[in-house]
């Protein structure tokens, strides 16, 4: 058989993106009815000329607070869990006791700073979009090289030109995260499974692992020395505050365990299970909204996700008004709703074993 024979029959038999897609997508796609536009919507659910300008206005004061807080934060929690700390020492007279309650205090101040590191995450997506400040110099500078470049990652324009492939096309062929999001609903037990690797540190690996040893590769030398600096800097902070044993504890375990897993969380109730589609009701999942998943999950309205794909260029804090545009108007409508983060999470864990299903 010639070189080009095999090239051919290797061509024949591999599947299609659209095969892919039918096969590993869209099972948790909801039915929806055509929406014919609306004085404010088009039918696409895209907002017309004036309610768009509206909603596209920038508020640069209080974005700049916003960040301001955001990097006050981490000192915050470390300046809390140090003086939790050194109170129960003082204050707690058994040993067991007292080691028990430090680790405790610990743990928590471990999940809050995941939690930080995560809304780092989400005005890094903002200024991606350049929706963080209207001056793209200002937006670039603090949300992608000062953001981006502390939170674990190089600086660099990387993930917003990758993430401009994820809306230009959700679930088509440059879709960069098309495995995350696909398969779903899974069973219970495989939820678990990915949730431990994210707990165990697997994920973070796959993501740091390029970094860390980039430094000894020539093509990715550059971005790797901008990773270690960013690092180093954060150390330094926590080596000025007299408390350098608190790096390994207070920022990177964080992120290793609790980013990851809170990350997993809102990734799949974003998009698993969704499909390729015009239609963003059949790609992005629209889940009601609650103050305590605001405030952990999803901070800066990022779950108003579906309103976000609908119209990526609207602000976060104007992306509640065009979620309310969008339901009043009739284009997210009950039947497409989710009550809850928990019920989207049970949804997709909601596949049978083969076993169970035999049964």
């Amino acid at each position: 058989m010639s070189d080009t024979t095999a090239l051919t029959d290797r061509d024949a038999v591999a599947p299609s993106h659209d095969d892919l897609v039918a096969r590993m997508t869209g099972d948790m796609v909801r039915a929806v009815e055509p929406f014919a536009g609306s004085a404010r919507l088009r039918p696409d659910g895209r907002p017309r000329t004036e309610f768009r300008r509206e909603l596209r206005r920038i508020a640069n004061l209080r974005s700049a607070l916003t960040v301001a807080w955001l990097l006050a934060l981490p000192v915050l929690v470390v300046a809390g869990v140090a003086a939790a700390a050194g109170a129960v020492a003082d204050a707690v007279g058994s040993a067991a006791l007292r080691g028990a309650v430090v680790v405790a205090v610990f743990a928590a101040g471990a999940l809050v700073m995941g939690a930080v590191q995560l809304r780092m995450f989400v005005l890094h997506h903002e200024a991606a979009h350049r929706l963080l400040f209207s001056r793209r110099r200002l937006n670039d500078f603090v949300g992608i090289t000062v953001l981006g470049w502390v939170a674990f990652g190089a600086g660099r324009h990387t993930y917003r030109r990758v993430h401009t492939r994820h809306h230009r096309d959700e679930f088509g062929p440059d879709e960069p995260d098309f495995l995350l999001y696909s398969f779903y609903p899974i069973t219970r037990r495989s939820l678990a499974r990915k949730l431990a690797r994210d707990a165990g540190g697997v994920s973070a690996w796959r993501v740091l692992r390029p970094l860390l040893v980039g430094i000894a590769k020539p093509g990715r030398r550059s971005t790797s020395v901008r990773f270690y600096c960013g690092q180093l800097f954060v150390f330094t902070l926590f080596l000025a505050a007299g408390r350098p044993w608190l790096f390994p504890l207070l920022w990177v375990l964080p992120y290793v365990v609790v980013y990851q897993v809170l990350n997993r969380l809102r990734a799949v109730a974003e998009h698993g299970g969704m499909t390729r589609s015009p239609d963003r009701r059949a790609t992005t999942h629209h889940v009601r909204q609650h103050w305590l998943t605001n405030r952990w999950l999803t901070p800066y309205c990022v779950g108003h996700h579906l309103a976000h794909h609908v119209d990526s260029g609207v602000p976060f804090r104007n992306l509640p008004k065009l979620t309310r545009a969008l339901t009043e108007d009739g284009y997210i409508t009950v039947d497409t709703t989710w009550n809850g983060y928990p019920q989207l999470w049970r949804a997709i864990s909601s596949r049978a074993t083969a076993a169970a299903a035999a049964g």
